[in-house]
């Protein structure tokens, strides 16, 4: 059996590590927080300070960046990003390729289609 965990050198040359979730084998940094009940693919990122709610579903190739928060049942499809301290409503779907802004906040059981852009603050 392999190691369960990366260690990825950010921009400022900082060595961060990362553990394999175990649903789903995305790679989820030291400090954040995911229910264990929630999914997160290969090929995602998660970094620290992030918390992910039960039954949230997080993506193949998704970045979630430092301190965003999604909640219980959420539902982010492959490849969008969500920007640091952004929060992301129970049930809210967001769509391949979205990119969420820093500190945006989607409401609850919202669909965000897509490609599309949240802005930063919206």
């Amino acid at each position: 059996m392999g190691k369960n965990y990366v260690d990825i050198e950010n921009d400022r040359g900082e060595s961060l590590r990362y553990r394999k979730h175990t649903n789903g084998r995305g790679l989820v940094a030291h400090g954040a927080k995911v229910h264990p009940s929630a999914i997160v693919e290969a090929g995602a990122y998660v970094e620290p300070g992030v918390q992910i709610a039960a039954g949230a579903h997080v993506g193949r190739g998704v970045w979630v960046e430092a301190d965003a928060v999604i909640g219980p049942e959420a539902d982010i499809a492959p490849h969008a990003h969500i920007g640091s301290g952004a929060a992301i409503g129970a049930g809210a779907k967001i769509g391949v390729r979205t990119h969420i802004g820093t500190g945006a906040r989607v409401a609850v059981n919202s669909l965000i289609g897509d490609d599309e852009t949240v802005g930063d603050g919206e």
